[in-house]
């Protein structure tokens, strides 16, 4: 396998079973969505993992952004509309953060 995907993802979907975990990466589409429907999305990449390998990578991810804002002293935060939009509350999303 010699080609490499090299893509810019701007929404995602995770789903996980018994048996593993599908992350479905996607990008808005250019056009805008008509007014009061849902904004459209491509499909990019689909990547299979096992869940202990989405756990292992969501602790390295974790440690690997906490490095770049400490190294950078700029903390990347997101609104809270969009914490709202994906159902996390400002506490348990301070929480996961904290001592990070």
């Amino acid at each position: 396998m010699d080609e490499v995907v090299d893509v810019y993802s701007d929404q995602f979907q995770l789903n996980t079973s018994a048996f593993g975990a599908v992350l479905n990466f996607m990008a808005s589409k250019p056009t805008p969505p008509a007014p009061g429907s849902p904004p459209e999305t491509i499909r990019l990449a689909t990547v299979r993992m096992s869940i202990e390998h989405l756990k292992a990578m969501t602790y390295v991810l974790k440690r690997q952004i906490a490095k770049h804002e400490s190294d950078t002293g700029i903390l990347y935060e997101l609104p809270r509309q969009v914490l709202n939009a994906m159902g996390i509350s400002p506490e348990d999303w301070d929480s996961f953060w904290k001592g990070v």
